[in-house]
């Protein structure tokens, strides 16, 4: 068996070839971030052995500097192990008590794991193009993420500006109120604007739903507000605006690509009542290959929600916690669509009550509940079915 080992940079990256006997085939030698440079490690590749049964090539998963190594080698038909950096780091760290850590060294430690570990398991051609959703669902999930903080802003511009808006609007956030503080960005621009002027500009905006005695009544409030005139904030709350606005749009062009994709997956997580398009999306997306995961459990502990364990003589810890480990955006799907779940579809609202009658606080009743979701997709996405209440 031939085991490769790369070390993974920006510019350039370390490689180092041995075989199964632990023998040094090719010492440590670099190649560049380009095609001449995966060229010539695939010549020297294949200078040991034409068959690629007998080839193991490892990388760590640096983000997006080794996609185009990643995608090379799939290519090629190289069985392509991509590697936790946690994994590589402990086990460099258990062959030596010294603190020695160089670029070759790691691609010396990354080879010698494909010939260690039999656990590991190659990365997939599915798991490589389902990268584009990924992409996708966390460029949505900081999109979302933004403007929610901008929405924040909002509110607090509004408190120093117009404070009295908040109780004559069901929301802050809704298109004809974006409109009005748009083109009267203070209580004192809306105080002294023509009632008709008002009336036309939120008639239009809310689709016919703010009427004039609503507009009456916002301008009344504006007259007697106590609020600031301050040109610098009402900038920056017409500035706001505007990004929030743009934000939805670039958000509603992400959501539509990522509908499209998860039209032609045809996933049956969707049929789970409660999971929409986009927390559907980004679960399918965060697992990539379902068969890279044996069991639920070991997919509960890619998405870091599996309990901590501590043992040690006669001391062990009553109180576990989740690990937070692995994906992040994994994790924050599936907690959040197991409270929908759990409010949609009987058996785990069920579940869930079942849970708090324990005693159990509502958020360790609901990770009790995602480890069933966790379970119940694990099993649709193998055998490729419906869901089904009676799982």
């Amino acid at each position: 068996m031939i085991l490769v080992g790369i070390d993974v940079a920006k510019d350039k990256h370390d490689c180092y070839i041995m075989n199964s006997n632990g023998e040094v085939l090719f010492s440590a030698f670099t190649i560049k971030n380009d095609l001449d440079g995966f060229d010539n490690l695939y010549g020297k590749i294949l200078s040991l052995s034409p068959e690629s049964d007998n080839i193991k090539v490892g990388l760590e998963a640096t983000g997006h500097y080794s996609y185009n190594l990643l995608g090379y080698l799939l290519d090629k038909g190289l069985p392509t192990f991509v590697i936790n950096p946690l994994h590589t780091n402990l086990y460099r760290k258990s062959l030596s008590l010294r603190k020695t850590k160089t670029d070759v060294i790691d691609a010396r430690t990354i080879a010698r794991m494909l010939l260690s570990d039999i656990s590991l398991k190659p990365y997939s051609i599915v798991a490589y193009h389902n990268d584009e959703l990924k992409s996708l669902t966390r460029y949505r999930f900081d999109k979302v993420k933004q403007r929610a903080k901008l929405k924040s802003s909002i509110s607090r511009l509004v408190n120093i500006l117009f404070p009295e808006l908040e109780k004559q609007v069901s929301s802050l956030h809704l298109k004809a109120v974006y409109a009005l503080l748009e083109t009267y960005p203070s209580a004192k621009a809306i105080a002294s604007a023509h009632l008709t002027t008002l009336s036309h500009l939120l008639y239009k905006a809310s689709k016919g739903r703010f009427d004039k005695v609503k507009t009456l009544r916002i301008r009344n409030a504006a007259r007697r507000s106590i609020g600031s005139s301050m040109p610098a904030k009402s900038m920056e709350l017409k500035h706001t605006i505007h990004l929030i606005l743009e934000l939805s749009a670039e958000i509603d062009e992400i959501e539509t690509a990522i509908q499209s994709i998860m039209d032609n997956l045809a996933s049956p997580i969707l049929t789970i009542p409660g999971i929409s398009y986009h927390l559907g999306a980004m679960i399918v997306a965060e697992i990539g290959d379902i068969t890279c995961f044996s069991s639920p459990d070991k997919l509960l502990a890619y998405a870091g929600m599996s309990p901590t364990t501590y043992q040690s003589g006669q001391l062990t810890s009553s109180r576990a916690k989740m690990e937070k480990r692995g994906s992040k955006y994994l994790r924050y799907a599936l907690f959040n669509a197991t409270q929908y779940v759990c409010h949609w579809d009987p058996a785990f609202s069920a579940y869930l009550s079942k849970k708090r009658k324990e005693g159990k606080h509502y958020y360790v009743a609901i990770s009790h509940a995602a480890k069933k979701l966790v379970r119940v997709i694990f099993h649709l996405m193998k055998c490729g079915e419906v869901y089904s209440p009676i799982y």
